[in-house]
């Protein structure tokens, strides 16, 4: 009597184990170090001090998108301030004032100019703030790749990040 085949089992790498291969390999390209480390060059300073405003930029409109949203929505303070804690310290790392008011004080809304008006529902609000985190990560990730070396560490740093703010705003979320 013959043996009976084995359960077919999968060969290669599984989807889970690919997408994080991709991701680090996206980090290390930035992370490898080119002829230069200080972080400047002769013909790329100019492009790494714009590459640098236009972070800190993103990170202080970044900013007001959290404070829209705890604005609105008061509750969700003790699931964002720990995040929005970390934009403000990526905006100072970029050389942005990082000194947006925080949802808690009352400002002129002059001063805090939201990039969106404020999501009908505190669902829509998580997903809004997700879908920048994810947009700002992704565009960061391939910036990084014509910076040079300190510069492409910290962009590559903050958007991993960015990333992981993406990711724990959906967590929970069906």
């Amino acid at each position: 009597m013959p043996f009976p085949s084995p359960p077919r089992t999968l060969t290669g790498p599984r989807r889970r184990s690919l997408l994080v291969s991709a991701a680090g390999a996206a980090l290390l390209t930035g992370c490898s170090s080119g002829a230069d480390d200080s972080g400047t060059t002769g013909g790329s300073e100019s492009a790494a001090e714009h590459a640098r405003a236009r972070a800190a930029a993103d990170s202080e409109t970044l900013l007001r998108h959290y404070d829209t949203v705890l604005a609105a929505y008061p509750t969700l303070a003790p699931r964002l301030d720990p995040l929005r804690a970390e934009v403000v310290r990526h905006t100072s790392a970029f050389g942005g004032t990082g000194s947006t008011p925080s949802a808690t004080t009352t400002a002129s809304p002059s001063a805090t100019a939201s990039p969106t008006a404020a999501p009908a529902t505190e669902g829509d609000a998580l997903a809004g703030l997700a879908a920048a985190e994810r947009s700002l990560a992704d565009r960061r990730a391939k910036a990084l790749l014509d910076l040079p070396g300190e510069l492409a560490r910290l962009l590559a740093s903050v958007a991993a990040a960015g990333a992981a703010h993406a990711y724990l705003l959906t967590e929970g979320a069906k």
